[in-house]
């Protein structure tokens, strides 16, 4: 096992700097803070870094998921009865972007989205939060039904060339990728009806919607895939592995894979 290191705010900026990112970038983030040995300073030292990195001009977007505020039999609350199910659905809070905590997005991820000035969308299990010029266009109109597709936020930073940060984490923690999910055409493909709690005009309401089933199994090999024939900007950050790529990269390549490999 490697020794455990300390992290210091200059060494993240100066690991972003060194795979590329700059002044007027538009990035998703995924974090993993362990990962990186101590950071003196935590969550908080880590998106300051991100935040005076790409400046005042640049935007950052993380995925602030609530992936809990599903049906339980989508298989969300596994570790709960199934007789408490129908309980579950009566009485599970409504998203409220505002207040809802994020699951299992990690420590940066949670604090982001209570960040002064972050914006979050209004997808009650699928959102995501964002920062800067570009935030209200990026997460705006989050239709129930498009988690990832065309109107979703990861389309919109698509369509201004944005960047992929892996701060720590695989090709698994890539949301991006589920972008290439709705692109491709692939057998397996298919839709199935998800449900939320969610305020419809000033109520709770357990909200039925349809959506692409997606799971995200196969990312890790799509990461290792793209990454024999792309180039990326990769570094250490303490104990971290960092890295950084062109979203409309990985998720043209990824519609290749998934058409060429998915049954």
């Amino acid at each position: 096992m490697s020794e455990r290191k300390i992290v210091l705010k200059k060494d993240l900026i100066s690991g972003f700097e060194k795979i590329g990112l700059k002044k007027g970038d538009n990035v998703i983030v995924h974090t993993s803070l362990k990962s990186f040995g101590f950071v003196c300073g935590g969550p908080q030292i880590v998106i300051e870094a991100l935040l005076e990195t790409v400046g005042e001009t640049g935007t950052i977007m993380m995925p602030t998921q609530t992936w809990k505020n599903l049906d339980p039999t989508a298989g969300v609350h596994w570790e709960e009865p199934k007789e408490w199910w129908d309980l579950i659905r009566q009485n599970w809070p409504a998203y409220d972007k505002n207040i809802t905590p994020t699951n299992t997005m990690g420590a940066v991820a949670e604090m982001f989205r209570k960040w002064p000035g972050a914006v979050r969308s209004d997808h009650p299990a699928r959102s995501l939060a964002a920062l800067g010029p570009n935030a209200e266009y990026l997460v705006k109109d989050h239709d129930l039904s498009d988690i990832f597709g065309e109107t979703s936020p990861l389309a919109k930073l698509y369509k201004l060339d944005g960047k992929v940060l892996l701060l720590g984490t695989g090709y698994d923690k890539n949301t991006s990728i589920h972008l290439a999910d709705v692109r491709a055409e692939y057998p397996s493909k298919h839709y199935a009806n998800e449900s939320s709690a969610m305020m419809v005009n000033g109520k709770r309401k357990w909200v039925t919607y349809e959506t692409l089933v997606v799971d995200g199994e196969d990312f890790e090999q799509i990461g290792a895939a793209f990454e024999e024939s792309n180039p990326i900007s990769v570094t250490e950050i303490g104990n971290a592995t960092v890295k950084c790529m062109s979203q409309r990269a990985i998720v043209d390549f990824a519609v290749k894979w998934i058409e060429a490999n998915r049954k």
